[in-house]
């Protein structure tokens, strides 16, 4: 299953390379100089896990924030690298059962947009994360005590592939006022996912609302 997993990565990052390189042979437009953004962002989460024996959960809600980067050097093409705080975790049916899982992220993603004032983007790509903290907020087990509420996470590093779709405002004295709606998929478990353990999948699923402002530090003001 994991490496079916890190199949599916690299099947991703090779496509999407696949489809940079092409695009910058068959119709690049080099923007001069270059468009160079600094933002903060932040916003609502909502989590839950992939848990295979299924789980029953609801989303559980959070926030996250953080700092971002971005490089645009071609008509509607560019990257954005960030660094992000972000609460994650699951919450079980009837309040069973809640855990808090706090990451640090780091995003490197192809920021695709469509527009000059008002732009529609589209982030893809990578992320990678590391767990700083757990916490148990609600624990109504004691009837019914499963694998997932006594297991700790085994693997504080975690990866996957997150996309986004939004909308800019860009400004000529203001900065740059962005909306964005992302999800995330993580390709790798929180518990070990061996023979002998219950879970063969302990994944993240993420869905999150975000506000973000950018200063324009470089480039053509329009």
């Amino acid at each position: 299953m994991k490496q079916n997993r890190i199949k599916v990565l690299l099947f991703l990052c090779f496509g999407f390379f696949f489809f940079s390189t092409n695009h910058t042979k068959a119709q690049t437009i080099l923007l001069d100089p270059p468009e160079i953004y600094l933002g903060v962002s932040g916003g609502a989460t909502g989590s839950m896990m992939f848990f295979n024996p299924k789980v029953q959960q609801s989303y559980l809600l959070g926030y996250n924030g953080g700092l971002a980067f971005r490089y645009v050097t071609e008509k509607h093409f560019g990257l954005q690298l960030e660094l992000n705080y972000s609460q994650r975790g699951w919450r079980e049916a009837n309040n069973l059962y809640t855990r808090q899982l706090d990451y640090i992220e780091m995003p490197f993603l192809t920021h695709i947009y469509f527009g000059k004032s008002s732009r529609f983007i589209f982030n893809l790509g990578p992320k990678f994360s590391y767990l700083l903290s757990e916490k148990v907020i609600e624990n109504n087990t004691e009837n019914s005590i499963q694998e997932q509420h006594i297991k700790p996470v085994h693997f504080k590093f975690d990866y996957g592939i997150t996309a986004g779709l939004g909308y800019n405002l860009k400004t000529k004295k203001a900065g740059l006022y962005q909306f964005e709606v992302r999800a995330y998929y993580g390709l790798g478990d929180v518990f070990t996912n061996t023979k002998s353990d219950y879970f063969n999948n302990s994944n993240h699923l993420n869905l999150s609302v975000n506000l973000a402002y950018f200063f324009q530090l470089a480039g053509r003001e329009k």
